[in-house]
């Protein structure tokens, strides 16, 4: 496995800038390079990727290798496994990180057949063991009630994907040095059997749930979608935006894209403010990385309480409207 070396980051560009997740891919893919004493690269696709490749070394790559070409703007599941596995064949990475996007999520499986590499999907943490170097990759199991370790002790590459928010994102230096690697191979056409038509752009109301700095998010106890009105007004005030449990998406009373959790959104906003939520594994995976969590449920023993940083044991329909008065009135001129 010696030939093996270096950590790699699959990069992703979003609407012409480097992707928030690759951002955040660079960052702990800088730590994990540093422990092994080794090199960390990126690959960037796509007709504007020559563009963002200085950003990348500002960013802390070492190395970016660029595949400059129209045809990867769009993400095609044929051209890019058969070009990235190619590619990394080449290249040798012994690490190779990508986003748990919906890409990625199609992308990672297909590359590790390809390469007969060792996955852990969906990590929320990833670290070098110092005693053997090999990369130790933390996954939530049986539906986020357990956490288990993979290490992939002899295949190669070590491969992980790993959601938004999860890492802070690697600090932008401009002093940074580093090397840009044009990669001149081009995709055979006459394996593509499959190409994007039309794509219809979501509308979201207010601050997305990945950007806001305040989310304001209800549980199944709110009982009704004309309770989450009260949610609403408070996240109104706060400058932020309201999410809500799968059970309450699945009551109907949100849409689903509010979802956070396992099986929904994983968010760190600066204030969460959790109501009439029981705190299931599930949902606390997708918010444990908020600065500050506030409880409010009417259970003592509810298990958000545990992972909250300030907690109100009360009805939310008497808490609620009192937040919101005194918020209004500290916003009174």
């Amino acid at each position: 496995m010696s030939e093996y070396k270096g950590v790699m980051v699959l990069g992703e560009i979003t609407e012409g800038k480097l992707a928030p997740i690759t951002i955040e891919l660079l960052g702990i893919g800088r730590r994990l390079a540093n422990d092994l004493g080794e090199e960390l690269s990126l690959l960037l696709m796509g007709g504007k990727a020559g563009v963002l490749a200085r950003e990348a070394i500002a960013y802390g790559a070492n190395k970016v290798y660029v595949a400059e070409d129209s045809l990867f703007d769009e993400y095609n599941s044929d051209t890019y496994t058969q070009w990235i596995s190619n590619f990394c064949q080449k290249t040798m990475p012994s690490i190779l990180l990508i986003g748990h996007t919906d890409i990625g999520c199609d992308l990672a499986p297909r590359l590790n057949g390809r390469l007969r590499g060792g996955l852990a999907m969906d990590a929320v943490n990833l670290s070098i063991d110092p005693s053997t170097k090999l990369l130790v990759s933390t996954r939530p199991i049986f539906g986020g009630n357990a956490y288990a370790k993979v290490v992939s002790r002899f295949a190669r590459p070590q491969m992980a994907t790993v959601r938004t928010k999860i890492f802070p994102p690697a600090e932008r230096d401009d002093s940074r040095q580093g090397e840009i690697v044009s990669v001149a191979e081009k995709v055979d056409p006459s394996i593509i059997k499959a190409k994007v038509i039309d794509r219809i752009k979501e509308e979201f109301e207010g601050v997305k749930l990945e950007d806001a700095e305040v989310i304001v998010s209800g549980g199944h106890g709110i009982g009704s979608a004309k309770n989450f009105e009260l949610l609403w007004e408070l996240a109104r005030l706060l400058g932020g935006t309201v999410g809500a449990t799968r059970r309450a998406c699945d009551e109907g009373w949100v849409p689903v894209t509010r979802q956070i959790g396992q099986s929904g959104k994983v968010v760190s906003p600066k204030l969460y403010i959790a109501v009439a939520l029981s705190g299931a594994m599930s949902h606390i995976v997708g918010c444990l990385g908020s600065k500050c969590i506030v409880a409010i449920n009417k259970d003592p023993e509810a298990n958000i309480f545990n992972v909250a940083h300030f907690g109100i044991v009360a009805d939310y329909k008497e808490v609620l409207p009192v937040l919101i008065e005194k918020f209004k009135e500290q916003r009174s001129p």
